[in-house]
């Protein structure tokens, strides 16, 4: 059976990062994305990245334009984006496909640990479910992220214990993460 740290991702230089290395921590993966209307996640995520890194949070900042084209620019462009605009310090890492048959592996394995449980409730989330159902036909049954902004929390232990969708509230996910710390 695979574990979170049988994968490894391609920081922003192209080098491999294996998960391994964060055995022992508390680890947020996040698929994200500049042009996005979730993009001031990034303020809060910094501030998780702030308050917790020092007691075991690591965060793995995974850029992805899967979703409307919204995350075009390179690497260096994403990341010169993210520290002008959001101040972000946390790593990020290569710009990569999670859903399709380019999809990163990692992002089939979180998936399919914890599959997409809907956007919740409210005209806001329902139409959000309707926006993605159409950009996600052209990856079928390999539509294994549903938007940008999706994180998975996996514990110092390497079990993936919780799947928040982007309408999730951020303060949930930081209750998520102190709980493990």
């Amino acid at each position: 059976m695979a574990s979170i740290y049988d994968f490894s991702v391609k920081t922003a230089s192209g080098e491999d990062l294996s998960l391994s290395e964060y055995k022992g921590k508390v680890i947020l993966v996040v698929n994200t994305a500049t042009g996005c209307g979730f993009t001031p996640q990034y303020a809060p995520i910094e501030q998780l990245y702030k308050d917790y890194h020092d007691k075991g949070l690591e965060i793995l900042d995974i850029p992805c334009n899967q979703f409307a084209n919204q995350a075009p620019g390179t690497d260096e462009e994403i990341h010169e984006f993210c520290t002008l605009h959001y101040n972000t310090t946390f790593p990020q890492m290569k710009k990569t496909d999670v859903n399709g048959e380019t999809a990163d592996p990692l992002f089939v394995y979180l998936a399919a640990e914890k599959p997409f449980q809907g956007f919740g409730k409210g005209v806001k989330n329902a139409m959000l479910e309707k926006f993605s159902n159409m950009n996600n036909k052209a990856f079928g049954d390999k539509a294994y992220i549903r938007w940008n902004f999706t994180k998975f929390v996996i514990d110092r232990e390497g079990n993936i214990v919780a799947r928040f969708e982007p309408t999730a509230e951020m303060a949930d996910v930081e209750a998520c993460i102190k709980s493990l710390l």
